[in-house]
């Protein structure tokens, strides 16, 4: 399965997954236009559609997509995406055809509360709930939920490559290295990053190992953060204060 990350709108990534043969997946397409432009550059068909919350830069091209390619649309459970015509549930395992792809639908709320992931094929596709050294913002959900659902996906394999819907990698490394200044996997990913950037080119997929040993928010337990933790006076024996605090203290970071 090849990994196609689509630059779209200001700074999201619609995901394209294809095999071999051109069979291919979008997730979370935001706009029609730039899918559409991606399929034909690469003489690839559209088979399914994947989406992951209901915010319009994660489904705003969905119907346009539907209705051209007349392929099915999986979505969680929410009245907000209307465009549905697949409801999908915790737990629940989405087999494909075309291409031949299986994926275990996890609920991750806290961005929002209907959010969901799917893993399958090495490739974690989390929307705006895990970014690369960052995590979503809780527009719906509270901390103990976001935090539960980052404990789930930070148990996956260490192999699995994350695929998240926004290019916020610099900034959110930029966070998390005063979180942790001293961490050098973080510096080391950082340093890459910019080269990256540096030829425009995304700075993603990355590794659930290196989100394990970079991004804080995945780190709570870390002797860094739970120092960082105490030098706020929150209370570093509570995890949930803890990365309340951590989150709190990203909402007002300007790098």
């Amino acid at each position: 399965m090849h990994l196609v990350p689509v630059p779209a709108l200001a700074d999201n990534y619609i995901w394209l997954l294809h095999d071999d043969e051109g069979h291919a997946i979008a997730v979370d397409p935001g706009d029609d236009t730039p899918v559409e432009q991606a399929i034909a550059a690469r003489g690839l068909r559209l088979h399914a559609i994947l989406l992951t919350h209901h915010h319009p830069d994660h489904v705003g091209g969905a119907a346009a997509l539907h209705h051209r390619h007349g392929v099915p649309v999986y979505a969680p459970e929410d009245e907000r995406i209307t465009m549905a015509t697949v409801r999908v549930h915790d737990g629940e395992r989405i087999a494909l055809a075309l291409p031949r792809a299986g994926f275990e639908v996890l609920a991750v709320p806290g961005h929002t509360l209907s959010h969901v992931a799917y893993y399958g094929e090495g490739v974690l596709l989390a929307g705006d709930t895990l970014f690369s050294m960052g995590c979503g913002r809780l527009f719906e959900g509270t901390p103990a939920q976001m935090l539960a659902s980052l404990d789930r996906l930070a148990a996956l394999p260490a192999d699995t490559l994350l695929c998240c819907g926004h290019e916020y990698t610099a900034a959110n490394g930029r966070f998390a290295q005063v979180i942790e200044p001293h961490n050098a996997e973080l510096s080391k990913r950082m340093q890459e990053v910019a080269s990256l950037r540096a030829e425009r080119r995304a700075s993603l997929p990355v590794s659930m190992r290196c989100e394990l040993a970079t991004n804080p928010f995945l780190r709570i337990d870390a002797p860094a953060v739970v120092d960082w933790c105490r030098r706020q006076a929150v209370d570093s024996t509570d995890r949930i204060a803890c990365f309340a605090a951590v989150r709190g203290a990203k909402d007002s970071f300007r790098a």
